[in-house]
């Protein structure tokens, strides 16, 4: 069972980080069972689906030991601890994903660290994120959060934009200077016709990704499934899924 934080105490830093990468090794290696199972039972090569570990909350040491054990993508969901944590992590072969929902006031920080912003759901972000890539001199990756708890014309309880309106906003991206259409993003809604229902909204979202290609046919990313739900991803045809708790442990109380 995946634990939380190690206790640290005098004198027995090493031996409690040797213990942490331990417990990592072992949490990696359950949920590579689990992705390399589900795509057995679905059918598809294992180098399909990516492991994307979302590290938010936990400190800048787990990074170093993920990605020792091999770990090349990582996902925050706040850029207050995001920023200062990738700053650390600077040396290391790692894509940040950013998959919360972002405001516009912190797009400059974003833009500097991330590689993928997963979480866009409207055109003013579209608009700042291009404008400080730009100043960055970077290329940003973006995926339509995809909201299948909302409304047309309205954004989703955790983010997102209406299906009925993924394609004017990949249109946006798609003619932004410094950004790149990667694909869509969704979370398994909590309310609506899809609560409850993981693998039926994440083929939903498939059907989204499909119609996206037939105009953006590089936008092939899907991004699904955590921790609970990863194997209704890896079935619907998710190409990444984000996985923070059963890697990490059960996540300390934001204070």
């Amino acid at each position: 069972m995946a634990r939380g934080h190690p206790r640290r105490t005098a004198g027995g830093g090493r031996a409690v980080t040797d213990d942490r990468k331990t417990e990592l090794a072992e949490n990696l290696a359950r949920v590579e069972e689990r992705i390399s199972a589900a795509c057995a039972r679905a059918g598809r090569p294992r180098d399909e689906v990516t492991l994307i570990v979302v590290t938010k909350t936990y400190p800048a040491s787990d990074v170093r030991l993920l990605a020792e054990l091999g770990v090349r993508q990582v996902a925050e969901n706040r850029d207050q601890e995001a920023a200062p944590k990738a700053a650390e992590c600077a040396d290391l072969p790692l894509t940040w994903h950013f998959v919360g929902q972002l405001q516009t006031n912190k797009v400059r920080s974003v833009a500097g660290y991330t590689g993928i912003v997963q979480s866009i759901d409207r055109v003013r972000l579209v608009t700042a994120l291009s404008k400080e890539a730009v100043r960055a001199g970077r290329e940003l990756g973006c995926l339509v959060q995809v909201a299948l708890d909302a409304e047309s014309g309205e954004r989703g309880e955790r983010g997102g934009v209406a299906p009925d309106g993924v394609g004017a906003l990949a249109e946006a991206i798609a003619s932004a200077e410094g950004l790149r259409l990667d694909g869509v993003m969704t979370v398994a809604p909590l309310a609506g016709p899809y609560a409850g229902r993981e693998l039926a909204a994440f083929e939903r979202l498939m059907e989204i990704s499909s119609d996206l290609r037939a105009g953006h046919p590089a936008a092939t990313m899907v991004s699904a499934g955590m921790s609970a739900d990863l194997e209704e991803a890896v079935a619907a045809g998710a190409t990444h899924v984000r996985v923070g708790t059963a890697v990490l442990g059960v996540r300390p109380r934001l204070r």
